[in-house]
């Protein structure tokens, strides 16, 4: 808006044009309050009834909370007001009247369930510390491209619609391509496996997946953003390096620039950068660790999964982000390598916060022979996946890489208690709209 001012900017001693939401109205008798509010912050409009045009001020006094005003007028010092100045207006215009019933109180006085607060997202944002989330996600994936760069990766785009999945399965969303059935893709694994074996050599992602899991917790969405990384002449302990700089990266970014944020979240004594190397634990040593705790009913044994109580049990007597490699070969996709002296044992890994699994990852499985072998142990028709596989005949060197769950990443570095509020509009087995 031509000759706007934002409310951070407003000094005393400027004529200004503020332009925001109705925040809150407060009428004392002889004069009255307005808060406006912007994208900045708060300020406060002054009406003094005796002095001012009627009409102003019964605009003023009269318009809903949430509306959106365009106020005109001079600035002056008021160390009572919220933020120490506020506006004496001259001109004040109601651009878009609010309905007074709101489905939600922005002021945030109110509480409102998640469901109530995802259906009306746009009211929901104008809380501040919905908004913050928003902002430190931003802030987090800029600094995961400024890190992916300074490992000299290129980003990509791989195609979400695709002939046939990833890993097979039916976690697939099926749609209609020109009379054609396709699929909405669960990850970019093969693509970006497939640039890898290019001259681009180091590649990575930050791009959508679906999965057509039928969940109901606070931690899975049917759609996320997923972090993936691919690089050639890698190992699982190049891709472990990188993964490990990656998720430091984040931390570090938010606690230098996002102090205000951080501060609206109520997080600004107690936000922790993670300190020295994570701990790489072998499948083996975990599942000791977590039969040792005593939390679990049955013990685990080798082959087993590891089920959420595990993963907490293990998260909690390590107390920080781990490794877990050497998983076995059977519970690990086909384009994952095997250890060279142990073909039981993959090379495999997974990183996880204390609360959850955030990225799975490992070497690939470069050689064509090896690689049909594993589709066809897994149940998969190699010819479904020729565009890949012949690929591998043209001389594919050895990579690794990993995907990292984006929501997952700031839901654990805000310790956020349901992965939807990291998204602005999340999918998931009840909701498809908005």
């Amino acid at each position: 808006m031509q000759d706007r001012t934002y409310t951070e900017d407003a000094e005393p001693g400027d004529d200004v044009t503020v332009a925001g939401w109705v925040h809150e109205v407060r009428d004392l008798g002889g004069i009255a309050f307005l808060i406006l509010r912007d994208a900045t912050g708060k300020i406060q409009v002054k009406f003094e009834k005796d002095e001012m045009d009627d009409d102003l001020v019964e605009t003023g006094l009269d318009v809903a909370r949430e509306s959106v005003i365009r106020v005109s007028g001079s600035v002056e010092e008021e160390p009572r007001a919220p933020t120490g100045v506020e506006v004496t207006p001259e001109e004040l215009e109601v651009v878009s009247e609010a309905d007074p019933e709101l489905p939600l109180d922005p002021s945030g006085k109110v509480d409102a369930e998640l469901s109530t607060r995802l259906d009306n997202r746009t009211l929901d944002l104008r809380k501040g510390e919905v908004q913050a989330i928003f902002e430190i996600r931003a802030e987090i994936l800029r600094a995961v491209r400024k890190e992916f760069r300074a490992f000299r990766a290129t980003e990509i785009t791989t195609p979400k619609i695709v002939a046939t999945g990833t890993e097979g399965g039916t976690e697939l969303f099926p749609i209609t391509y020109f009379g054609e059935e396709a699929f909405m893709n669960q990850s970019p694994q093969l693509f970006k496996q497939l640039i890898a074996g290019s001259n681009v050599e180091r590649v990575f992602e930050i791009g959508p997946i679906f999965r057509a899991e039928e969940h109901n917790t606070p931690r899975h969405l049917n759609e996320a953003t997923s972090i993936d990384f691919e690089g050639a002449f890698c190992d699982a302990h190049d891709a472990m390096d990188v993964a490990e700089g990656i998720v430091k990266a984040a931390y570090e970014a938010v606690n230098e620039n996002c102090s205000e944020e951080l501060e609206a979240l109520g997080l600004e004594d107690e936000f922790e950068v993670p300190e020295g190397d994570f701990p790489r634990i072998s499948y083996e040593e975990a599942i000791e660790r977590i039969n040792a705790t005593g939390e679990l009913d049955e013990q685990l044994v080798w082959g087993d999964d590891l089920p959420t109580e595990a993963e907490k049990a293990l998260g909690d007597d390590v107390g920080g982000h781990y490794f877990i490699t050497d998983w076995p070969s059977e519970i690990k996709p086909f384009y994952i390598k095997d250890h060279d002296d142990d073909e039981q044992l993959s090379t495999g890994f997974d990183l996880m916060h204390p609360r959850m699994e955030l990225v799975s990852g490992g070497q690939r499985e470069h050689r064509n022979e090896h690689l049909i072998e594993g589709f066809e142990q897994q149940g998969l028709d190699p010819e479904q996946f020729e565009y890949y596989t012949k690929m591998f005949k043209y001389g594919m060197p050895p990579h690794a890489g990993f995907g990292l769950g984006g929501e997952r990443l700031i839901m654990t570095i805000l310790g956020l208690d349901n992965i939807r509020e990291a998204v602005l509009f999340p999918r998931d087995r009840q909701r498809l709209s908005p």
